[in-house]
């Protein structure tokens, strides 16, 4: 297996901007893994592949205003990413500008001064902020759209699901981005269950996988939460006989997370799952999903189309098949769907 076996070429044109507005007006395509047919449909569609007792697990955490500017002494402007907070002051950060080494102090535009005290990878850097930099946000903070979208955002909320709740994250858990409450509520109407994870997202969501062997590439360790009303409903679906759904690559991550903690035991259920007991999961994940890894959990995928090479594409590829994926995507990109954090979305069934 090589990082190139995940490459595929996709035209520019074919990066979604803006969002489509209503949420749900995006496009869907479902893909069935097991016989690689594909149905186009509209994302307000999605309810017809959902039955009654299915589980869909949605990612509540949201977007911080995580990219702030600072000046240096000598005047030159500096920016700041906040990747994830260490303590009450002290913030891991992606630094953009030169001579960022420990002991130097920047001033913040509108904020407090800030301190270099630790360098980790690359332009990563542990900040430590004067004051805490949380109440500064409305004033300093700016919404970091990924680098591959070009055009302000109107409305930062757009980069928000409907149901975001715990602030913590460096993008947005993109393929939530198509529900409006509206949508999620007849869904609740027609028996299916919802039930919420937080993972926070960091920037090595965008990042490309640049090792010849992808299982060389060391993915960035970020903090999930699978709480116990959670477990309890994915427990309760599993022996019911209803499917786990994913919305997105970081619900997949925080599921088989905390799946790994469990041990295969007892019967398979109608839909070929050990009846194992799921416990609640809190902590860093470094959970790197590659073809080859046996799911515990999740028994289908909503997500959006990913980044070439990236271990996202990876992720999906191990649920349904490298050559399915790809192929899936071929047809995406003739049949002008939209692709990344404001694309159309994609049902893996």
């Amino acid at each position: 297996m090589q990082t190139s076996d995940f490459d595929y070429p996709l035209p520019e044109s074919s990066i979604a901007q803006t969002p489509v507005e209503p949420r749900d007006a995006s496009r869907l395509l479902v893909l069935h893994r097991q016989t690689g047919t594909l149905e186009h449909r509209t994302f307000r569609e999605i309810g017809g592949y959902l039955r009654p007792g299915d589980l869909l697990v949605l990612n509540r955490t949201r977007v911080i205003p995580a990219r702030i500017y600072a000046r240096k002494p000598t005047g030159g402007r500096v920016e700041l990413l906040l990747l994830r907070r260490q303590d009450e002051l002290t913030w891991q950060c992606l630094v953009g500008g030169k001579g960022l080494t420990v002991g130097k102090t920047v001033q913040v535009e509108d904020g407090p001064s800030a301190a270099i005290i630790g360098l980790l990878n690359g332009s990563e850097r542990l900040v430590r902020f004067a004051d805490p930099i949380e109440p500064y946000f409305p004033k300093v903070g700016h919404v970091p759209l990924p680098p591959y979208i070009h055009e302000e955002l109107a409305d930062p909320e757009r980069y928000q699901t409907v149901y975001a709740r715990e602030p913590g994250s460096a993008a947005a858990p993109t393929a939530g981005l198509h529900f409006t409450p509206e949508l999620l509520e007849s869904l609740k109407v027609k028996g299916v269950k919802v039930a919420y994870v937080t993972l926070h997202v960091g920037l090595d969501t965008f990042a490309p996988v640049t090792e010849d062997n992808p299982a060389e590439h060391k993915i960035h360790t970020e903090w999930c939460e699978l709480p116990e009303e959670t477990a309890e409903a994915i427990n309760a679906t599993r022996s019911n006989g209803g499917r786990i759904i994913a919305v997105g690559t970081t619900s997949v991550r925080t599921l088989e997370s905390a799946g790994q903690q469990t041990e295969d035991r007892g019967p398979k259920t109608d839909i070929g799952h050990p009846a194992t007991v799921i416990h609640p999961f809190l902590g860093p994940t470094s959970l790197f999903i590659l073809p080859g890894y046996q799911f515990k959990l999740v028994d289908a995928i909503l997500t959006n189309f990913h980044l070439p090479k990236s271990t996202l594409i990876m992720l999906v590829s191990a649920f349904a098949g490298r050559e399915t994926v790809l192929s899936a995507y071929q047809t995406a990109v003739r049949e002008g769907y939209r692709f990344y954090s404001f694309g159309d979305a994609m049902l893996i069934l």
